[in-house]
């Protein structure tokens, strides 16, 4: 193929077009020399390439926070006890506990069952980080996203509660296309998905409802 360097200046239109700055000089001139066409359209898979990698190489964030009337370690403490998970899940989302919950130490796993649309997709997640009182994190190994990584965090916030902060990093499935078309809705889900947990932690452990619950 051609370098940039020696593409001739005349087939290049000086006014910059967007991010695309440069455009194919229109009548019979690219007609009647197939070899400036050619190296037009080279420069155009270039451009879109560099765009198409650029944003292949995105993660999403979404970070939910929210503060706690309860200390760093009673609301870590209700995350490890008997029966988070479930309590911890929207009534509205087809989910089943197949295997685990009951550790959140690094390398046990969860498996979960879920619908989405008419199929019914497993989700595994292996916990990668764990500090007591204060973090934990999990990463999924096996289901519907590209990638997604998922860190709790219970943080201090000086005044006798918690500031209850998720971080999660992901990537939906098929890449840019994926992100395109679920963008807006992963972020709605994800938002009510939190909305409802962060609500749930907060009346469980402010009332100390769940076993091991210390005041």
């Amino acid at each position: 193929m051609f370098p940039a360097a020696s593409v001739p200046p005349h087939i290049l239109d000086p006014t910059p077009r967007g991010d695309l700055q440069f455009r194919m000089q229109t009548g019979d001139l690219t007609k009647r020399c197939p070899r400036r066409r050619m190296v037009a359209w080279y420069r155009l898979v270039r451009v879109l390439v560099a765009r198409f990698e650029s944003v292949r190489r995105l993660e999403v964030r979404f970070v939910k926070q929210s503060r706690i009337a309860a200390p760093a370690a009673r609301v870590f403490a209700f995350h490890e006890s008997p029966g988070a998970v479930a309590r911890l899940t929207p009534p509205w989302e087809p989910v089943v506990l197949v295997e685990g919950g009951d550790s959140l130490r690094p390398g046990s796993r969860v498996v979960l069952e879920m619908r989405i649309g008419p199929a019914r997709v497993r989700w595994i997640a292996q916990h990668t980080e764990y500090e007591a009182g204060r973090l934990f994190a999990d990463t999924q190994l096996r289901g519907p996203f590209a990638h997604w990584n998922h860190r709790h965090w219970f943080l201090d916030d000086a005044s006798g509660g918690t500031l209850l902060r998720d971080e999660v990093d992901f990537d939906p499935p098929l890449g840019p296309l994926g992100r395109w078309l679920t963008g807006s809705w992963l972020q709605s889900k994800l938002r009510r998905l939190f909305d409802f947990r962060h609500e749930a932690t907060r009346r469980i452990v402010e009332s100390g409802d769940f076993p091991g619950a210390t005041s």
